[in-house]
């Protein structure tokens, strides 16, 4: 899904702050919302793609504005008032006032995917990353795709985020360690010697000469 979530490589918002010494939580608030999603996860209420997903769906002007936690906290309302654990009016009773909700996701269907019995790939093989820009869910970061990289580790096989963050099927695929060199995703600025490494699905992955 390509949305405001997808920020990396993007410019224009200035240094990253960093709080010495910052804590887990700066609010009581905030671990009640990390509590929740973690209870509503546990419980089979959704899976935690469906809770990226979520997150990914809110209003860009919502979630710029909003501070970590209140991503999680309107991530996990919305998923609760979507699987109809809570009714939205009573939400909104007990929040005292109007509480903003991610936008519906787009209707995806089940498609046939393989499940990885074997890695296609091997440490040190070059992959290129497949140019898609799918309407939900997606792990492959969108600076990313099209790019050349090398396999540096072949990891566990996990379940295909793409599906299982719609709440369907999701065969079991090879994921694995790529890494780039900064170059090859950000010509402008990068140091020769700098490169990324990104956890990336088999499905999102071709062989690169």
């Amino acid at each position: 899904m390509d949305g405001i979530h997808d920020l990396g490589g993007m410019g224009g918002f200035g240094a990253v702050e960093i709080e010495p010494n910052e804590p887990r939580f700066h609010e009581p608030w905030e671990a009640r919302a990390f509590a929740l999603n973690a209870l509503g996860i546990r419980i089979g209420a959704y899976n935690v793609h469906e809770y990226r997903h979520a997150v990914e769906r809110l209003d860009p002007a919502h979630y710029l504005a909003a501070s970590y936690y209140e991503r999680w906290l309107t991530g996990v309302a919305s998923l609760l008032v979507e699987k109809g654990v809570v009714i939205r009016a009573e939400l909104e009773r007990r929040a005292g006032g109007r509480f903003p909700l991610a936008r519906p996701a787009a209707r995806m269907t089940a498609e046939p995917v393989r499940e990885s019995s074997a890695p296609r790939f091997a440490a040190s093989d070059w992959v290129r990353v497949a140019d898609h820009h799918p309407r939900g869910h997606t792990r492959a970061p969108r600076y990313v795709r099209g790019r050349r990289g090398q396999v540096l580790r072949v990891s566990r096989r996990f379940e295909l985020p793409d599906l299982a963050g719609h709440a369907l099927p999701a065969p079991l695929q090879a994921t694995y360690h790529v890494e780039f060199a900064a170059r090859e995703l950000w010509t402008d600025s990068a140091e020769a010697r700098d490169s990324v490494v990104v956890d990336l699905w088999e499905r999102y992955l071709e062989p690169a000469p």
